[in-house]
């Protein structure tokens, strides 16, 4: 562990922070540039391990990725201030853009740009998915379970979405069983059974029951936002999924514009809050531990199971944002956006901001909003 100035990692985690559109793969690219390439803080390998090990945990891993980076240079001090400055600036940035396309009376030119940007969501999470296959299938112990898993996951996410996080326990659980290990994950199964409402479960789920990349967050929320609690509407949620995309910093950022549509501001931090918690709790508790977590046969078995039925409950969600849709210009949107992200392989951000703009022409051309 090295001893760098805290205004250093303040500074330079605030830069990844500002900048960081784009996702996880820019986030991880930023910081391997910081801390390996420019910086030299850490070597190539140190830092694949600890990628590694972030995936293996659940919740947002190029936020952990951050944590942990800080932590290697500036101990719990630098973790602290390393993880809020790549935190912060993507906050602000989706409270203000929140309470202009969340508020009841937009004007008609963002209506049609959340609309626009919303219809093209189902698409990328088609895409995020989709580039989640290849590796997990190759480290799938069983072909036949990797489909069941992933099937469970995504009818969950289409029909049931409050379910989703009891079906990605479940399999991670079922594929301990088949290993022999099941003791180590029935609590945790029956913990999550136990009642939970409110917002506080939601950025709890978003926070620490999320495994399979930040797009599975979707139908973690969806279901508590739109159809139990009705914070929002469908077009809303869509709104929101969109505006965590656009904005730098992880995507997680998402469950502070649904505490902005539950509670105002003091949702959106409480949400932020509880969601991000679990991150820093995992890095300070466990930093130390990390390379024995890569090779912990009972964590890859529960991954073995909960990571097909994340992928699943993504192309779910995917086929739940679709059908939210209102208007014929929206499925025309979410056409093109399915052709630039999965056939020419446009950047997400680009994709989402080019429907945006084409909603808001659309609707200062006369197109219904809905």
């Amino acid at each position: 562990m090295r001893d760098i100035p805290l205004r250093v990692v303040l500074r330079e985690w605030g830069r990844i922070g500002c900048l960081g559109f784009g996702g996880p793969p820019a986030h991880i690219a930023l910081l391997r540039q910081l801390v390996v390439d420019r910086r030299r803080w850490l070597g190539h390998d140190e830092l694949e391990d600890a990628i590694a090990a972030c995936n293996l945990l659940p919740g947002p891993a190029s936020t952990q990725l951050a944590i942990y980076t800080a932590w290697r240079v500036r101990g719990r001090p630098g973790a602290l201030v390393g993880g809020l400055a790549f935190i912060l600036p993507g906050l602000v940035a989706i409270l203000a853009l929140s309470a202009v396309f969340l508020a009841s009376s937009p004007p008609e030119w963002v209506r049609g740009a959340g609309a626009g940007a919303g219809a093209a969501v189902a698409a990328v999470a088609v895409q995020a998915a989709w580039a989640l296959i290849p590796a997990s299938w190759t480290r799938a112990p069983s072909g036949l379970r990797w489909i069941a898993y992933a099937a469970a996951g995504a009818a969950a996410a289409a029909a049931a979405a409050p379910w989703v996080v009891l079906v990605l326990l479940a399999a991670g659980a079922l594929e301990l069983t088949r290993r022999r290990a099941a003791l180590h994950a029935w609590p945790v199964l029956f913990a999550a059974s136990a009642p939970s409402a409110g917002l506080a479960w939601v950025a709890l789920k978003v926070g620490a029951l999320s495994y399979g990349g930040g797009f599975v967050i979707i139908p973690l929320m969806q279901g508590d936002a739109v159809d139990r609690h009705h914070w929002m509407t469908a077009e809303q949620f869509l709104n929101a999924v969109a505006l965590g995309q656009v904005t730098p910093g992880p995507v997680v950022h998402t469950v502070a514009a649904v505490g902005y549509a539950a509670a105002g501001v003091p949702g959106a931090l409480l949400a932020a809050a509880i969601a991000f918690a679990p991150s820093f709790a995992f890095v300070l508790a466990g930093a130390g531990r990390f390379g024995r977590l890569r090779a912990h046969a009972d964590v890859r078995a529960f991954l073995d199971g909960a990571g097909p039925a994340a992928i699943g409950a993504i192309l779910g969600s995917a086929f739940a944002l679709a059908r939210a849709l209102e208007e014929p210009w929206q499925a025309a949107i979410l056409a093109a956006a399915a052709v630039a992200l999965l056939a020419a392989r446009r950047g997400v951000v680009e994709t989402l901001v080019a429907a945006g703009i084409a909603g808001a022409l659309l609707a200062l051309a006369g197109a219904p909003a809905p």
